[in-house]
């Protein structure tokens, strides 16, 4: 220890910086409408903020709400912790860089998700005049915080990463390169124009007849992922580590969670809801609304390299009976399925999972 330091135990050095943002902080499952979220002036940035410290991350990860003023905004910075953005709101451009003379800059729009490679510097501009921009912003900064243990370290340190940004003025023109990963397709780049379009492909893995494409970008460790399902079904129950922030980016319905043993949690949703399941909780999602239901998960379990912490998304196809994290149709407790054709009824929607059993069976 350093002589004339005081002795603290369990010092949890993430939280404690939190604090010192002065910022709202939102503890909870999860939230109903993102866009709501009350923010207020960060200094960091120069723009407005909310912390949001959701149960179910655990510390392996965590989000934060960034609101950019009309004609704002936000103060250049650099940090060695990941990050992705969804805009939630508006429309503006960014630019990245680590040399000053070769900045890429590229414009982003409502449902644009982008993430700017390790320790680059960024910049956020909203083009509007008269309304804010608004971003969910999810990051690996706890695990950073609480292994270093050093803000200026953090944010202050002059290193390129080279072998994660190339520097080329279209390193961020949505291009990237598509790839089969098992029964996946996964799209490989730094920017999304728009997570609520972009085409997914057939994945049945757990079931409600649903589609999906993977997400690496930026060469991070954290990953994700875009999948939706048809009207009238819901998903197979499943269970896996601990960060996965699941934004509603397309329809209505609701989630189930529970750890396993105890009773069952619900939470509506709706475009701009997050949800974030607790480590090894079981949770479900189930459309109820007249349109399909899609969602955006951001997490830990990239594809492309060997994951470091957080997220263990091994077995969550595999059945409970096989050693696996999945429960199947025909396993689940029937009071799922009743409450499902209850909430469907109604709102005067079929139920289409006799059609989605009889393609399983």
């Amino acid at each position: 220890m350093i002589k004339g330091q005081k002795i603290e135990l369990k010092v949890n050095s993430y939280h404690r910086w939190v604090e010192a943002q002065n910022l709202p902080v939102i503890k909870e499952y999860y939230i109903q409408d993102l866009k709501s979220v009350p923010v207020a002036d960060w200094a960091l940035k120069g723009a407005k903020g909310a912390i949001l410290n959701l149960i179910g991350t655990a510390d392996s990860n965590d989000a934060y709400i960034l609101e950019i003023p009309p004609g704002g905004s936000v103060k250049p910075q650099r940090m060695l912790f990941e990050e992705f953005y969804l805009v939630l709101d508006g429309n503006g451009s960014t630019a990245v860089w680590n040399r000053e003379n070769k900045k890429v800059n590229f414009e982003w729009s409502e449902g644009s998700l982008f993430s700017p490679p390790l320790n680059t510097w960024r910049q956020h501009f909203n083009a509007s005049g008269d309304k804010p921009a608004r971003f969910l912003v999810v990051t690996s900064a706890p695990v950073l915080f609480n292994l270093f243990r050093n803000e200026k370290f953090l944010f202050g340190t002059d290193f390129d990463f080279n072998d994660r940004f190339d520097e080329e003025p279209d390193s961020f023109s949505g291009t990237g390169v598509s790839y089969p990963v098992g029964a996946t397709t996964v799209w490989d780049t730094n920017f999304v124009p728009d997570v609520r379009t972009i085409e997914l492909f057939r994945r049945n893995n757990r079931g409600a007849g649903g589609s999906f494409i993977g997400l690496e970008m930026s060469e991070n460790l954290m990953t994700a992922h875009i999948s939706e399902f048809p009207v009238g079904t819901y998903k197979k129950a499943h269970r896996h580590g601990a960060g996965a922030h699941v934004v509603i980016i397309g329809g209505e319905g609701y989630s189930l969670m529970w750890p396993q043993g105890e009773p069952i949690k619900v939470f509506p949703w709706k475009y701009g809801s997050v949800v974030v399941p607790p480590e090894m909780w079981f949770h479900q999602h189930f459309n109820t609304g007249a349109t399909p239901a899609r969602y955006l998960a951001i997490r830990w379990g990239a594809r492309k390299f060997a994951r470091a912490v957080g997220y263990d998304g091994g077995g969550t196809d595999v059945s409970l009976k096989d050693g696996g994290n999945q429960i199947e149709y025909a396993d689940e407790d029937p009071k799922i399925r009743e409450m499902f054709e209850a909430e469907l009824a109604k709102k005067g929607v079929k139920s289409r999972m006799d059609d989605v059993l009889k393609l399983a069976s």
